[in-house]
């Protein structure tokens, strides 16, 4: 029988990685079985595996969620695909379009690398309705950064933000998320100011088109500045905590800020103030849904975005790209396989 060679974790630590065979499973029903290409990582694949984040994990636990691959066979109610297309997975299963499956009590939580099963693994055997095909014009590795972290950029900003040309954009940080939101906002005429106390890091998202680049501290008087007064018509809050404070204060009145990332901490801290008099909406970001996705890859293709990818690593090397994920890329880390 073949098996299938995958990362995987008998328990919740940060030492407690390793390679084991599995099974592979052949597809029934509406299941493709996909050979694995690329996986992209996230610093989510680091929280799961380190902390559980609450989540019902089923051991040994494959991580990550993110895959370019190429469809090896298809059950015999598969519609969408056939040998040897390529594909990339959703973040969400199931999430087709609108809102999340989940309730007020129990909300959407459902995802690759998570609830289900990752995707670190040779071959994945999953519902068709849990991959959509992939970019022609990005090699695997390219496309394998969008389920997640192109996705929750072009969520924020086109599916929920409706960025249009001279729309004012903040984004913090120069991570995956936050180069996908500088490439996406440029693509559609904003003008965009990245955030970062790295001044090389800052040198070098000019050079993706960004108009400004600021540090760190006291941003938020800066942005004010820079925009005579306006503000920001979106701002990406990438860290939570105290510092939403600082986004409401640089948001335009009206304007919106998309809560993407915790970096400083769970709860969000704000004077009440900015948000009773400008009227901001404040919006979660969970990734988005598989018609997203779809919009985002048209949209790869006809205007021939290029993801920022850091480095690439090889399978066996993926204790060394988790510890880069620690040190803050430049982008996106990639494992090949």
């Amino acid at each position: 029988m073949l098996k299938a060679k995958q990362w995987s974790v008998d328990n919740i630590g940060p030492t407690k990685l390793m390679v084991r065979e599995a099974a592979i499973v052949e597809p029934t029903g509406d299941n493709v079985l996909v050979r694995t290409q690329a996986v992209s990582l996230n610093y989510r694949d680091k929280l799961v595996m380190e902390t559980g984040m609450g989540l019902p994990l089923q051991f040994p636990f494959v991580p990550a969620s993110d895959l370019a691959g190429v469809v090896e066979a298809v059950g015999p109610d598969v519609t969408r695909f056939r040998p040897g297309d390529r594909v990339i997975t959703t973040f969400l299963p199931g999430r087709i379009n609108g809102p999340g499956l989940g309730d007020a009590r129990h909300p959407p939580h459902k995802t690759l690398g998570g609830y289900y099963p990752g995707v670190l693994s040779d071959y994945v055997t999953f519902s068709e309705d849990w991959f959509v095909h992939a970019p022609e014009t990005l090699d695997a590795g390219e496309a394998s950064t969008l389920p997640c972290a192109g996705l929750t950029a072009w969520f924020a900003l086109i599916e929920l933000g409706k960025l249009k040309a001279g729309d004012k954009v903040v984004i913090q940080g120069t991570g995956g998320v936050a180069l996908f939101g500088l490439q996406i906002a440029k693509m559609h005429g904003a003008e965009v100011i990245i955030t970062s106390a790295n001044p090389e890091k800052l040198a070098r998202v000019r050079e993706l088109g960004a108009d400004h680049g600021i540090g760190r501290a006291n941003w938020a008087e800066r942005v004010l500045q820079l925009t005579e007064d306006y503000g920001a018509d979106h701002i990406f809050e990438m860290a939570a905590g105290a510092n939403f404070g600082e986004s409401l204060k640089a948001v335009a009145v009206s304007g919106r800020i998309s809560v993407i990332g915790v970096m400083d901490g769970f709860d969000l801290s704000a004077p009440v103030q900015s948000l009773l008099l400008k009227s901001p909406t404040v919006q979660g970001i969970s990734v988005g849904h598989r018609r997203a996705l779809e919009d985002l890859v048209r949209a790869v293709d006809r205007t021939g975005l290029k993801p920022v990818i850091d480095r690439r690593y090889t399978f066996g090397e993926l204790p060394q790209a988790l510890h880069h994920l620690d040190r803050g890329p430049f982008g996106k880390i990639v494992i090949e396989f």
